[in-house]
């Protein structure tokens, strides 16, 4: 009983988390404004390839954090520290925008392409550095547990992965219809809302690592 908790805990944490950096109403506006090229049908058919670029690089990012972590000698306390604040960052941005995720450049470039699938839909709007960063925090998280806890924490983040992408799906599916509906105030609004639950994370992850590098007490011995 104890473990499917934790399994649902995982799932819904790791959903509200990513959900928030994913933010894919500014990706279905960023769509709008690269895909006139395409018809309907292509550009649906590039939304779901997004999509499924989307899961793969999170789940590998997730299953190689601890491998990422051995090879560049990186802590758990310092890669929480730091991807909290790269969320924190991000949630900033969100709250004062200053200017798009992609540059007029790149907007330029993916309105001559026929692919827009993989960059820059997947990369970097809807699994960008935020995103990366949060699901090696997660996997970091998940690294010191064992047995049939470890595996139902896994396999809760790999489902609120796929969560989030399929209702990324579902927000570009719709992306014409949301910006009729809500405006770009609309969106705005909902964006800076996301912006502030990021902040909140982003600090959240950066005060568990701190408190855990306060009592790491093998990293005091070696200073």
């Amino acid at each position: 009983m104890k473990e499917i908790v934790g399994f649902f805990t995982w799932v819904f944490v790791t959903f509200i988390t990513l959900i928030s950096i994913v933010n894919p109403l500014s990706t279905a506006i960023l769509l709008l404004s690269i895909s006139a090229q395409l018809s309907a049908k292509e550009r649906n058919h590039q939304i779901t390839l997004a999509c499924i670029y989307m899961t793969s690089i999170l789940v590998i990012f997730l299953l190689a954090g601890h491998i990422i972590m051995v090879a560049f000698g990186i802590s758990i306390p310092g890669i929480r520290i730091a991807g909290g604040m790269v969320i924190g960052f991000l949630g900033f941005r969100m709250l004062f925008p200053s200017e798009g995720h992609i540059s007029q450049e790149g907007k330029q470039e993916a309105l001559q392409k026929s692919s827009i699938s993989f960059t820059p839909l997947a990369m970097p709007s809807l699994s960008g550095p935020g995103a990366i960063a949060t699901v090696i925090t997660i996997s970091s998280s998940i690294d010191g547990r064992h047995g049939y806890d470890k595996v139902f924490a896994f396999t809760g983040v790999v489902l609120a992965i796929v969560i989030t992408a399929f209702v990324s799906w579902l927000v570009l599916r719709s992306a014409g219809f949301m910006r009729r509906i809500l405006g770009v105030n609309g969106v705005d609004s909902l964006s800076r809302i996301m912006g502030f639950l990021l902040v909140c994370i982003g600090i959240q992850f950066a005060i568990n690592g701190v408190r855990d590098l306060a009592l790491d007490t093998e990293f005091w011995q070696r200073i």
